[in-house]
């Protein structure tokens, strides 16, 4: 099964960033992917959020989604928007997934759970909660590419979401991120092959690239992860629409060899602090 994969530089114009994904959506159906993948935050990407207030409305109200809905339906293909900053019911922001099938429906819905609030040594300083609002579960969706867990960006550091979509039945992890540069070279690839080994699942981790208009920099490199860690993508620093062919077959072989989710256990509940030392007691 082919995939389709957009490494983009989103800038603070939405309707620039979507006439770059309406040409990586052509790219991708004359490449004869099933699906197109864009990354986090594809739409918009702009820190000043004054200035992109104007820009973020609700769902129902976003010509970027009805844009890409259009689209999918036009090119009868799978679309995955990567996420989108949308207006939630409560006035607060979400960061949201969008999945949309061949006909231009929208079939899945995921807002982003863990929220980046970060202090880094290089003195970058992100609080995405202070605008954004957390997702409330995890998501899982049937694809042409099977059952796909819906994540973002920095749910990655969180196994225990991708082990709850994996004992859901997800064969396939989408991961579409907008990583800084110093977190992506410390955890960006290790990260995401340990969320494939450990599920024995595909992980598709479309990302940003590159300096952006609003002064921030990611790291790019966006990857296709097999369920043995092999990477069978990865498409460097810049700009464009890299694809991958994907063995389905390769989820149950892993799985088979090992069976990592049937020889799973329920872990117990650590005992309190206070019970600790009668435990030491009893073991000695």
């Amino acid at each position: 099964m082919r995939i389709a994969v957009h490494q983009m530089n989103s800038g603070i114009e939405t309707e620039h960033n979507c006439i770059a994904m309406l040409g990586g959506i052509a790219e991708a159906k004359a490449g004869g992917a099933s699906i197109y993948l864009a990354p986090e935050m594809s739409v918009l990407i702009d820190r000043d959020r004054a200035r992109s207030a104007q820009s973020i409305v609700a769902e129902e109200s976003s010509a970027a989604v009805k844009m890409l809905c259009q689209a999918a339906k036009d090119k009868q293909i799978w679309v995955h928007c990567g996420s989108l900053p949308l207006e939630s019911a409560d006035g607060r922001r979400a960061n949201r997934s969008l999945l949309i099938d061949d006909n231009g429906h929208i079939v899945a819905r995921y807002d982003k759970m863990h929220l980046f609030d970060v202090d880094l040594s290089t003195g970058e300083s992100w609080r995405e909660s202070s605008a954004y609002k957390g997702g409330d579960g995890p998501v899982l969706a049937d694809t042409p590419l099977g059952k796909m867990g819906l994540t973002i960006c920095y749910d990655m550091r969180f196994p225990d979401l991708y082990s709850r979509l994996a004992q859901a039945g997800a064969t396939v992890f989408a991961v579409p991120a907008a990583f800084t540069v110093p977190t992506g070279k410390a955890h960006w690839h290790v990260l995401l092959r340990a969320r494939a080994i450990e599920s024995a699942a595909f992980v598709i981790a479309p990302a940003q690239c590159g300096k952006h208009e609003d002064g921030r920099e990611t790291y790019g490199r966006s990857l296709v992860v097999d369920p043995w860690g092999t990477v069978l993508l990865d498409m460097g620093e810049s700009e464009g629409v890299g694809f991958a062919d994907l063995d389905l077959s390769r989820v149950a072989e892993v799985r088979a060899q090992i069976p990592v989710h049937l020889n799973r256990r329920d872990i117990p509940p650590l005992p309190s602090p206070a019970c600790a030392p009668d435990i030491v007691r009893a073991m000695q």
